[in-house]
């Protein structure tokens, strides 16, 4: 189905929070304050690498305004964090590694005397040659910078298979290319900060972005020496995330000063500070040698992958178990000999991001198989089909996965797309100077959902009524702009055909909420899908039984409805009442609230109780209200809670993925041969990810993961020389604006899934920005003859020399 509005229907939900956030309504958490608070401060490395011979902090301590300084010695826990490896000090000890490592922090009564506390600390280094690159890191004799070791390799991965050695030695034809991708910036729109507030109890309160709350009270309480139950952490709503925030960052300067000054105090990034101090997605280099016989069948495949992960850990090792994975693409390949490496260098810090390694890999292996089907002077789609996975096959780790036909319904669905068509018969523009050159180009896609096989993903939830009389959900996910609120509105109103004025939605706040896990990994929409479907039962017989009690109607006549319960077949939407000028009056005003609301039908209902209830009388149809429901009972009664796990394979593969979404990608580009820009005019995304939940939420997932790889492709690299950043701010981080994005952009969505299957809508977070790059680079490819094996495309690669025959008597003078 195209998604669009008005494909789309009556289940097109705008945004509870998109008003708010567009008016600049909306509280985000680096917008909070309160009276007393006292802001805080971090000293950060003059050097990506160097010994620290001493720290001295009387001269800041002694100016007026300043409540404290804190150094390594001040730290009542662990000194360090790391969400899989703890190996990043909260602050230096003795050694920096990067130049946003931590040395000192400062509180005081204004952000400028903090600034003044900052520059009065003095810091006495020894400047040492940092390892500006995984080669100069992997080098016989470079310094270690971590203990433990082995020299600066943080990970190791590999997949074998066969005989590599052997099938290349028979192949027709082989490609060998080394593919590099770029240090990109998450961008969001709010940086890294937080209030971090002492409560009269000794509990502390932590209000800072992350996507895992209970992993990060986990961390904090290491580094404070303290009970989790000691920390609350509250995580919504977020600026924006993309993975950035996945890790710790501020927290635990924001807690311990506040500890120590036992004030409210506030933290928050400038932007250059982000630039500094934040996590990037990992620079890679894949090398990849791929045969194939002469009937275009790949036989042999070697990889070689190289991540900079930087100074410390971070997920450095996941990831690259990530890009390992999905480094062989939807392909049957019978020898394969892939290794990857992960290294630290003094480069920043790389981590988490949208993708998780997916894109460098999927780059790289769609390049491998333009490249063939160039060879083969093969339609690169239809090279695609014969090499592809059939729907039984293992996954890419030869592991058991979920049987779907997802891969081969996005194949076709994109194989009989106008804009592919396009490639396939490229059409004439006389109209276009002759340094203008379009094409077309395309990729396919299947994204692991979840963390893995052998790595700890719990799920679960809570759902209940509460004393207002609203219908509760409760998980430990968050919102930082995904539209999960939205989503998790309309998933409650399927089930129990409410409103969503009869709705509580707690996300966010580890006092409030079960633990559900991390809101990463494209997993949340699943997770909380099968909660709702393990909780929806228990808690439906509970509410109907209490209101057959109170009312004597029997409980297998009831349902629940918008406002309370009600008799089954009576429901305002349900109802055949023959159309009068009244009911089309109410209709049409339904029509307005759904526009805020949900659904029309949603809406319709909720006009159909709501107007008895105003008026204190009854419809024939509502026997109960949910608010004389919750009177009923103690609050505990209306309480139901489930546990679980993400799905993984059944096979012993650490890291190996179980569900898997799919997707193809076609880019129209429009290349200046002049100037070497890329301009993106066209994108088609077919997505098989099962039902969709909240079309509008689904196409702006797909849309602004499209624009996030936009930007991988064509203009963001976080430039480094010499370890330290030569891009500081967003003035010369150049990410895609309204005037670069796509001209037009259609979202397909593929909603079949296999009979009796029990998970439901896949995560879409990510699949929307792995595949493009390739597409993108196909498509340059047809318009100039170019293959770029680099992103972002260097436009120097693009130029071409304009040999414009002159006209007789005309000189080139």
């Amino acid at each position: 189905m195209l998604l669009n509005r008005k494909q789309s229907g009556k289940r097109w939900h705008l945004r509870p929070d998109g008003a708010p956030k567009v008016t600049g309504q909306l509280q985000y958490l680096t917008d909070m304050t309160l009276p007393d608070m006292i802001h805080g401060r971090v000293l950060r490395s003059e050097y990506p690498y160097a010994r620290i011979l001493s720290i001295d902090t009387s001269e800041a301590e002694a100016l007026d305004g300043v409540y404290v300084v804190l150094t390594s010695k001040d730290v009542p826990g662990l000194n360090r964090f790391g969400i899989a490896t703890p190996d990043q000090p909260v602050f230096c000890e003795d050694i920096v590694r990067y130049v946003g490592d931590a040395i000192a922090a400062v509180a005081a009564d204004s952000p400028e005397r903090a600034a003044l506390a900052l520059d009065a600390i003095r810091v006495e280094y020894e400047e040492l040659a940092p390892l500006n690159s995984t080669d100069a890191a992997l080098a016989p004799g470079a310094p270690e910078l971590h203990e433990h070791g082995p020299g600066n390799v943080l990970h190791r991965t590999e997949i074998k298979r066969g005989d590599t050695e052997q099938a290349f030695a028979t192949c027709d034809h082989i490609v060998t290319e080394t593919y590099y991708t770029p240090r990109q910036m998450h961008a969001y729109m709010e940086t890294e900060g937080g209030l971090f507030v002492p409560d009269e109890e000794g509990r502390l309160n932590v209000y800072a972005a992350t996507q895992h709350g209970y992993k990060d009270r986990m961390q904090l309480a290491r580094i404070i020496g303290c009970p989790e139950e000691d920390i609350r952490v509250v995580s919504s709503p977020i600026g924006g995330s993309f993975g950035g925030k996945d890790e710790l960052n501020v927290q635990p300067y924001g807690a311990l000063l506040a500890l120590r000054c036992g004030r409210p105090v506030k933290m928050h990034n400038s932007r250059k500070e982000s630039v500094r101090a934040g996590l990037k997605r990992h620079p890679m280099k894949i090398e990849m040698k791929t045969g194939m016989s002469q009937e275009g069948i790949i036989q042999a495949h070697r990889v070689r992958i190289t991540a900079d992960t930087g100074a410390y850990a971070t997920l450095g090792a996941p990831v690259l178990n990530f890009c390992t994975e999905h480094c062989l693409g939807p392909y049957a390949i019978p020898h394969v000999d892939v290794e990857g490496v992960s290294v630290y260098t003094n480069n920043g810090l790389s981590g988490e991001f949208r993708g998780f390694g997916g894109n460098q890999a999927i780059f790289a292996m769609e390049g491998q198989m333009d490249r063939l089907a160039d060879i083969m002077n093969m339609d690169p789609w239809e090279f695609r089909r014969r090499n592809m996975r059939e729907k039984n096959d293992p996954g890419p780790l030869n592991q058991r996965i979920l049987v779907t036909d997802g891969l081969s319904q996005v194949w076709e669905a994109l194989d009989r797309s106008e804009l592919w068509q396009k490639h396939q018969q490229p059409p004439a523009d006389p109209s276009l100077p002759p340094w203008i050159k379009r094409g077309v180009g395309a990729a396919i896609a299947m994204h692991g959902a979840g963390l893995g096989y052998g790595i700890p993903d719990p799920a679960g939830g809570r759902l209940s009524l509460n004393n207002e009389g609203k219908i509760e959900v409760a998980f430990s996910y968050e919102e930082f702009g995904q539209g999960l609120i939205a989503t998790l509105e309309i998933m409650l109103c399927d089930l129990f055909l409410c409103s969503t004025s009869d709705l509580s939605i707690i996300i966010g706040d580890t006092d409030r909420v079960p633990h559900s896990g991390s809101s990463t990994a494209s997993r949340s929409t699943t997770m909380a899908w099968m909660a709702l479907q393990r909780l929806q039962t228990p808690f439906r017989s509970r509410v109907l039984a209490v209101a057959s009690e109170m009312s004597g109607v029997p409980a297998d006549e009831l349902v629940t409805g918008p406002g309370g319960i009600w008799r089954k077949g009576q429901l305002p939407a349900e109802s055949s009442e023959a159309e009068t000028p009244e009911k089309a009056e109410r209709i049409e005003v339904a029509e307005i609230v759904a526009e805020g609301t949900g659904s029309t039908q949603i809406a319709e209902s909720y006009l159909g109780a709501s107007q008895y209830l105003a008026k204190e009388e009854a419809p024939s149809g509502l026997v109960i209200s949910y608010a004389e429901l919750a009177m009923q009972s103690e609050a505990d009664e209306w309480i139901f809670d489930t546990k679980f796990d993400y799905p993984t394979t059944p096979d012993n593969v650490v890291g190996g993925h179980y569900l898997y979404t799919y997707a193809a990608v076609a880019a129209e580009v429009e290349v200046n041969t002049l100037t070497g820009e890329t301009k993106l005019l066209d994108t088609r995304h077919v997505v098989a990810a099962g039902p969709v939940i909240n079309p509008m939420g689904f196409i702006g997932q797909i849309e602004g993961g499209s624009v996030m790889a936009l930007g991988f492709t064509l203009t963001e690299d976080a430039v480094m020389q010499d370890s330290r950043y030569v891009t500081t701010n967003l003035d010369t981080y150049l990410i895609p604006t309204i005037q670069d994005i796509h001209t037009n952009l259609e979202v397909e969505a593929i909603e079949d899934l296999p009979e009796g299957d029990s998970f439901g809508p896949r995560g879409i977070g990510e699949i929307g920005s792995v595949a493009l790059a390739p597409a993108i680079t196909a498509a340059i490819h047809q318009a100039t003859g170019v293959w770029v094996n680099r992103l972002p495309v260097p436009r120097e690669q693009l130029v071409r020399p304009l040999n414009v025959p002159l006209q007789e008597g005309v000189s080139p003078s």
